[in-house]
């Protein structure tokens, strides 16, 4: 359904006391300023323990344990097994979850269990495509971390694997779910800021580990991590624990600012808007301070152009990452509009409305007699440009999440296993997920090639 892009529209709905009421309060109080609670309901069901969904974790690091942390909270759901190329890993997996956890330092015998009916793929960027292929062809259900392949032109082994297996895959943007999500794709359908004119997205950070300088652990040896099984299809190179450690530095295991921070927003912003995604980036930065020798910047300024559809405007939209923010760190992701801004985040959403200025002030008629000012004063005040609505319908309402809310990783993976109980559609398929993951991939093609490169949004191949 198009959304209406007008505040007319969006005024009027609200003060029918439809359903918008909750988009826009006190529509007729003036400028205002108030805070909104949201909320959402989950199923709550107990589960026998033939019923459980039997879990398993292929890539035991960071994300992989900050992901089934968030997906075991779902009720049903048993981790069962764990798969990590790093023998300090799987002690930690035991620590976590149990000494009766089967670990394993080869994925396929994981996907070799009948036990099994899905997996969380939390390797690094190179091993996504294989592995998800792998599962799928094992009859498993994948939750695939972002960006969902390391090189656009491996998306639609993906999609075309999901389609043949039957099984569901679901892409790992954890924010995509979330409640600030929900609102903010209403208000927008609602037409809370009229037509999108930009989308800002900025992420500083301002320390070492920001900066993807893990700590790397004093076992660390050729012994204790299977290196080559690392490598993959990656060039061959000797043992280097910073490689295996902090794989995000380098773009043979990779995918750089794009791939891990870029494409959150953009499954954010495809999902509230509606849209494919952009058709043209143009990209620059460098490596301007962590000069450890990683081959990937640390400072990218990336500028996307979106086009015209049924769904919005045609717009531009600027991603800024800084890994050496002087400020201290900070982040923001603000849809602007013709008629208003949302500040979204996965807690809450700040919706702020404005009055546009249309009658000129001091500062362009200096330059004319006073009789010649009245007589301009006059011709604006005649048509009427700056209704008494539009300048009551101003001030900034805040959506926020309640306290115990458990937040958008949490909602991304229960929608993944009601879907598997058939009680719903996945969020982030593979087809979402190669849109979200090409848009961003842009910058890195275009940040390395030294010009602007185009993408078809809907084919979700370079042109």
């Amino acid at each position: 359904m198009k959304k209406n892009n007008s505040r007319r529209g969006f005024l009027k709905k609200a003060t029918l006391g439809s359903a918008a009421m909750s988009s826009a309060p006190l529509v007729f109080a003036g400028s205002y300023e108030e805070k909104i609670v949201l909320s959402r309901t989950y199923e709550t069901f107990n589960y026998a323990p033939n019923d459980q969904i039997n879990l398993a974790l292929i890539g035991s690091g960071i994300q992989g344990i900050y992901d089934t942390t968030a997906a075991l909270k779902v009720a049903g759901v048993k981790l069962v097994a764990a798969c990590d190329l790093y023998n300090g890993r799987l002690d930690r997996a035991k620590e976590l979850w149990g000494e009766d956890l089967f670990v394993t330092r080869d994925y396929r015998k994981i996907l070799e269990r009948s036990d099994i009916d899905a997996v969380i793929v939390a390797t690094p960027d190179h091993w996504h495509k294989k592995i998800t292929i792998d599962a799928l062809k094992a009859g498993k259900h994948v939750y695939c971390e972002k960006p969902m392949v390391q090189q656009w032109q491996d998306g639609q082994a993906i999609i075309n694997a999901q389609k043949t297996s039957g099984k569901l895959c679901q892409i790992g943007s954890q924010g995509m779910a979330s409640l600030g999500n929900e609102k903010a794709k209403q208000l927008y359908e609602d037409g809370a800021i009229g037509e999108i004119v930009m989308l800002d997205f900025y992420n500083d950070r301002y320390s070492a580990e920001g900066a993807w300088q893990y700590p790397i652990p004093p076992d660390a040896s050729p012994a204790s991590i299977d290196y080559d099984t690392f490598l993959g299809s990656a060039p061959k190179v000797a043992y280097d624990p910073k490689r295996f450690f902090r794989w995000r530095n380098y773009k043979d295991y990779g995918t750089g600012v794009a791939g891990d921070l870029f494409v959150h927003a953009f499954s954010s912003l495809n999902h509230i808007i509606s849209s494919h995604g952009p058709n043209r980036a143009l990209a620059t930065g460098g490596l301007r301070y962590w000069k450890d020798g990683r081959d990937v910047p640390d400072v990218s300024i990336t500028l996307y152009d979106y086009p015209k559809t049924d769904n919005h405007a045609a717009f531009n939209a600027a991603f800024r990452i800084n890994f050496i923010a002087g400020n201290g760190g900070g982040g923001g992701f603000k849809l602007i509009g013709t008629e208003g801004e949302m500040d979204v985040s996965q807690n809450a959403i700040k919706l702020t409305r404005s009055k546009l200025g249309m009658v000129p002030g001091g500062y362009s008629m200096i330059a004319y007699t006073e009789a010649t000012q009245e007589k301009i004063r006059q011709g604006y005040a005649a048509q009427n440009l700056e209704t008494r609505a539009s300048k009551l319908n101003t001030g900034t309402t805040t959506w926020e999440a309640p306290k115990d809310y458990k937040g958008g990783h949490y909602d991304h993976f229960y929608n993944f296993f009601q879907a598997i109980r058939g009680k719903g559609k996945i969020t982030q398929d593979p087809k979402f997920g190669l849109r979200a993951a090409g848009a961003a991939l842009l910058a890195n093609d275009s940040y390395y090639a030294k010009q602007p490169v185009d993408w078809d949004p809907t084919r979700m191949k370079m042109i």
